[in-house]
């Protein structure tokens, strides 16, 4: 959708325009409310709040098609195009792993298919987890299919981030491909529908194409002799037209409300070299005829995926490549609160140094929860837990942080960290050796720690407390504090467990300095990248932690889950 000159609405924000004037209508008596509908659009593209008045015109634009439609044909409108937002109820409750149609023992086939043109996320660690279980209990096939028929958009390290991130959630594939090196095949496929009347060639410019798709009138191409459609292709195959000059178009219904079926390019030339094909090819099929193929060369039986996809346009592809049928399951993607997984939005922030890479532990790439410490069975965990779901939603990263604390506290080391540290001298304290176990239940392990009279203990738990006050430095002894300034001073009280005393952590002066990264949301509540997104606290660590290899999680008491990231660094996960 196009506003006049200067700054456009998207694709992407105009789908999002309609659906939420579709959805409004259908949950108020067939009339939506623009006022209502800008507030969702803006949600979810945070980067047009600075464009208001243009969305604001274009959502008034789209309320007015939607509200002269009978509630039926917006009900059917809202199906056909945007069909994982179809339930028009506002609670719809969780779907969990339900049983799949049509599914049989030993005959089921999932892909997992990404497209490599940025590092794997949260939301598709979870989405191929819900494949990888279905896989599991129908003892079934699974394909990692990159789907990288763009070569503007795929790096060889998105690749990578794929596979390494499957591999880290302890995700199997039976079989790997890339679409790319199955260009050939498209290109028949492409071939057959020219020869069969199906498709054509167009050399009509983006703009045109538009206004008549958007007044739903065919070009004067759509008509040319199949001959002539064949001639082009080929000279598009042996590089004899630039880039953007022609595409070739699926006929699809100029007439149909859904614009994604109103022909369609399924074809297109990009002159740039790929990172698998080189420059072998120069013509590439759209998503959507690639994926189509693909699912009926390796067989796929059940696709589950997020919503935002067109599910119309596959099943016109397959009626007119005469393919088998397919079990679609779709559902919304895996929203996180605070940390939006969309590249769009990411990317800025990469490129503008506001984080210090994809696998800033603030980021919800898979790197970046990694790198904080969530662990592969709590996404599987939390991903059981809440299932699948057709209606918006967006998680509280508190959810995700209770399962995984559930996970690491009977299997990680307790071991003190004092924050912001401040020295304590404790007046006739007696001078031993302690064993104190890592971990007041489980068999851990334990280490010995001199003590004398000097400590070093939080300057906040020294500042709550008053002379007088009595407290205890945990699993050692009692104290009673004398003086905070200008030097902090206490006395040995004994060793007696008092109920109701204040615990406080301690190190000793063979201690270990470490600076503690905690990530917190990235963007704020209005939709603004949030600059106090990352805090740091520095403090020292009781001594055997310079024996914590990298990439282990500790528990610091009365602090949280940290995992060591490099010398003298950590990264809080959660509290």
């Amino acid at each position: 959708m196009v506003a006049g000159k200067g700054p456009t609405i998207s694709q992407e924000a105009s789908d999002s325009i309609e659906r939420n004037a579709l959805l409004n209508a259908t949950r108020h008596g067939g009339k939506a409310e623009a006022g209502a509908v800008v507030g969702k659009v803006l949600g979810e593209f945070p980067e047009f709040r600075s464009s208001a008045p243009l969305v604001a015109g274009a959502v008034q634009d789209a309320v007015r098609a939607v509200n002269s439609m009978s509630p039926a044909d917006q009900e059917a409108l809202l199906a056909r195009k945007y069909p994982g937002a179809s339930l028009p109820k506002e609670k719809e409750g969780r779907v969990g792993l339900p049983p799949l149609a049509n599914a049989a023992k030993g005959k089921s086939v999932f892909r997992l298919p990404p497209e490599p043109s940025g590092f794997m996320h949260l939301g598709h660690a979870m989405a191929f987890t819900v494949n990888f279980l279905y896989r599991q209990e129908y003892d079934g096939r699974l394909w990692l299919r990159f789907e990288d028929t763009n070569p503007k958009k795929v790096q060889k390290r998105y690749y990578e981030s794929f596979r390494k991130g499957i591999q880290w959630l302890g995700i199997t594939c039976d079989a790997e491909k890339n679409v790319s090196e199955d260009n050939e095949v498209v290109y028949g496929y492409g071939g057959r529908l020219l020869e069969e009347g199906k498709a054509y060639a167009c050399s009509c410019d983006e703009e045109k194409v538009k206004k008549l798709r958007f007044e739903g009138s065919p070009c004067e191409h759509r008509d040319q002799a199949p001959e002539a459609n064949i001639r082009v292709w080929q000279e598009m195959l042996a590089r004899k037209r630039k880039e953007g000059s022609w595409v070739v178009r699926l006929k699809g219904d100029m007439q149909s409300l859904n614009f994604a079926l109103r022909d369609p390019n399924i074809f297109r030339i990009i002159d740039r070299e790929h990172p698998v094909t080189g420059s072998k090819y120069v013509v590439w099929p759209t998503y959507y005829m690639a994926n189509t193929v693909e699912d009926e060369i390796c067989g796929v039986t059940h696709v589950l995926r997020s919503s935002e996809f067109q599910v119309d346009l596959q099943r016109v592809l397959r009626e007119k490549l005469s393919f088998r049928d397919v079990e679609i399951i779709q559902f919304s993607r895996y929203n996180f609160k605070g940390t939006p997984v969309a590249k769009r939005l990411l990317r800025p922030l990469v490129e503008g140094g506001q984080v210090s890479g994809w696998d800033d532990p603030r980021m919800p790439t898979v790197a970046g929860i990694r790198r904080r410490g969530i662990v592969p069975e709590a996404i599987r965990r939390f991903t059981l837990q809440v299932g699948y779901t057709k209606t918006e939603h967006e998680y509280d990263w508190s959810l995700l942080f209770a399962v995984n604390r559930k996970i690491l506290d009977p299997v990680t080391r307790r071991v003190f960290f004092v924050p912001d540290p401040v020295k304590l001298n404790v007046e006739s304290a007696p001078e031993k050796r302690i064993v104190i176990p890592f971990h007041p239940e489980k068999d851990l392990g334990s280490r010995s720690i001199d003590v004398g009279r000097e400590f070093y203990v939080p300057r906040q738990d020294l500042l709550a407390m008053e002379p007088g006050a009595v407290f205890r430095l945990m699993d050692l002894y009692n104290v009673k504090l004398k003086a905070r300034e200008p030097e902090a001073k206490a006395e040995y009280a004994g060793d007696e467990l008092l109920p109701e005393t204040r615990k406080v952590q301690w190190v000793t002066p063979d201690h270990h300095p470490l600076k503690v990264l905690e990530p917190g949301e990235l963007f704020d509540d209005a939709g603004a990248f949030n600059p106090r997104s990352l805090g740091e606290q520095t403090g020292l660590a009781e001594e055997s932690f310079s024996r914590v290899k990298e990439g282990e999680i500790v528990q610091f008491p009365r602090y949280g889950f940290v995992r060591l990231d490099s010398p003298g660094i950590a990264v809080l996960a959660h509290k």
